[in-house]
C-alpha cells in the first residue's frame, strides 16, 4: 500500500504565532486575524511569494511583520510530532510505500527541510503545493503525487488533520484518514491491517 503522509500538523506541528516573537500570543492572534493571515497564507502555499502577497496589506506596520515571518519561519515547525514519525518507520518496516502532499510555501520548504532533515528523505515522492501552483484538496495535486509515484489513487491511504483535504482524497479516490494524534491514527491504521 502506498501510505501519503500530509506535513503539517501531522508530522511537523505548525504555530504561526511563533513565527512573530515581538507579538505575544493574544497580540498574534489579533494580528493574524486583522490581516486574514489564513487566506495570505494559503496564497503562499499556491505559490505566490510572501513579498507578492504583502502588497494586499494596506497598513505599513502590519505589513512588516508580516513579511518577518519568512526570516523567523523556523519558529512556527520547530516541535516534531514524534509518534507519527514512528508510524511512519513501522509502516515503512512493513514494506509500504511512503509519501507525501504538503500545502507548504516554496518560500518555506527549504527552511522545513534545514529544521527538519527526515523531511528531505522520508518519502518515496513529494508534492509541494508551493512548487506546484496548486493546492490540496484541488484534484489536480493528487492526480499529480499518483503520476509521480506510478500509483492508482484506490492503492493509497491519504493521511492529513484537514477535514477538507480528506474529503479531497476521497472524493479522488483515495483511502483516507483525518489525523488528530498518534495513537488514533495508529488504530486507523492498525484496523485497515497496515501495521
Amino acid at each position: 500500500m502506498n501510505i501519503v503522509f500530509d506535513i503539517g500538523n501531522v508530522l511537523v506541528r505548525w504555530d504561526a504565532r511563533a513565527a512573530f516573537p515581538t507579538l505575544d500570543a493574544a497580540a498574534a492572534d489579533a494580528f493574524m486575524d486583522r490581516i486574514g493571515f489564513s487566506a495570505l497564507n494559503l496564497r503562499g502555499d499556491g505559490g505566490e511569494t510572501w513579498a507578492e502577497i504583502a502588497t494586499a496589506i494596506a497598513d505599513q506596520d502590519d505589513r512588516a511583520t508580516f513579511l518577518s515571518y519568512l526570516p523567523n519561519y523556523a519558529l512556527a515547525i520547530a516541535q516534531p510530532i514524534e509518534g507519527t514519525w514512528a508510524l511512519m518507520d513501522r509502516l515503512r518496516a512493513r514494506g509500504h510505500a511512503i509519501h507525501a502532499i504538503t500545502n507548504w510555501s516554496a518560500e518555506t520548504w527549504a527552511t522545513g527541510i534545514a529544521t527538519h532533515p527526515r523531511l528531505g528523505t522520508a518519502f518515496a515522492t513529494v508534492v509541494v503545493s508551493g512548487q506546484e501552483r496548486v493546492t490540496k484538496p484541488d484534484a489536480a495535486i493528487f492526480a499529480l503525487l499518483c503520476d509521480r509515484a506510478g500509483v492508482a489513487p484506490g492503492d493509497c491511504v491519504f493521511i492529513d488533520d484537514s477535514d477538507r483535504n480528506v474529503a479531497g482524497a476521497r472524493a479522488f479516490g483515495m483511502d483516507a484518514i483525518r489525523f488528530t494524534s498518534p495513537d488514533a491514527l495508529e488504530s486507523a491504521l492498525t484496523e485497515r491491517g497496515l501495521l
